[in-house]
């Protein structure tokens, strides 16, 4: 059984993230961490195997830090942070996705098989109105495998935020006569659950620390 605390237990994400933990045979939620339950993360530290992160950006790092000098397992889905100070930290592992979807994972893998062929191309990404960062941290690792495919990036990324969105990104390529565009979307929060359950079973088999991207677990 491993042993699930929630930060940012409050939020959306972190709701149903809690939800999804309970409703796991091989886990138990031992702890809920968010200002508005005046529950701070050390509090919930003790019994915890993995600490499941959905904070705010300006905080992400901070927990991180806390849950690695603790020895607990992080796996980090709040964005906006750069984690790679974190190297070496501690005993436990981290865990960072920028998008938990598979759909995702997948959009980001095709986009970067297809900048080989047509280099050029802009992302558009969409979310809640109420989402803090911008651009997307999807986005941002979109931009990270195109370039590294050899694909040119546009600045800028577009970030709309509206209400009635959740969660959606297209890389638009474009060619001689010719377009493609690749689309993801993410239309409940629950899209999300299968990827955070799968990190949560294997961030502490990591050889590495901290591993980016849900690809690396798939």
């Amino acid at each position: 059984m491993i042993n699930v605390a929630v930060s940012g237990a409050a939020g959306r994400l972190g709701q149903t993230t809690c939800v999804a933990v309970e409703g796991a045979d091989d886990m138990a939620l031992v702890g809920r961490a968010d200002p508005l339950l005046q529950t701070a993360l050390a509090d919930v530290l003790g019994d915890a195997d993995v600490v499941v992160d959905f904070s705010t950006p300006d905080s992400a790092l901070s927990n991180a830090r806390t849950c690695l000098e603790a020895g607990v397992h992080c796996v980090m889905g709040t964005t906006g942070a750069d984690f790679s100070s974190l190297e070496g930290v501690g005993e436990a592992n981290l865990f960072v996705a920028p998008n938990f979807a598979i759909s995702a994972v997948l959009m980001m893998k095709f986009a970067a098989e297809a900048a080989s062929h047509m280099p050029e191309c802009e992302i558009v990404e969409l979310h809640h109105a109420g989402k803090l960062d911008a651009p997307s941290g999807t986005a941002k690792r979109t931009a990270e495998l195109i370039e590294a495919a050899g694909g040119n990036v546009h600045e800028p990324i577009h970030s709309v935020r509206l209400p009635g969105l959740v969660a959606h990104q297209e890389v638009i390529f474009g060619g001689q006569g010719q377009t493609l565009t690749i689309r993801q979307d993410s239309v409940d929060l629950e899209s999300f659950m299968p990827g955070v359950l799968l990190a949560v079973r294997r961030v502490g088999a990591l050889e590495r620390s901290p591993v980016v991207g849900l690809e690396e677990l798939l």
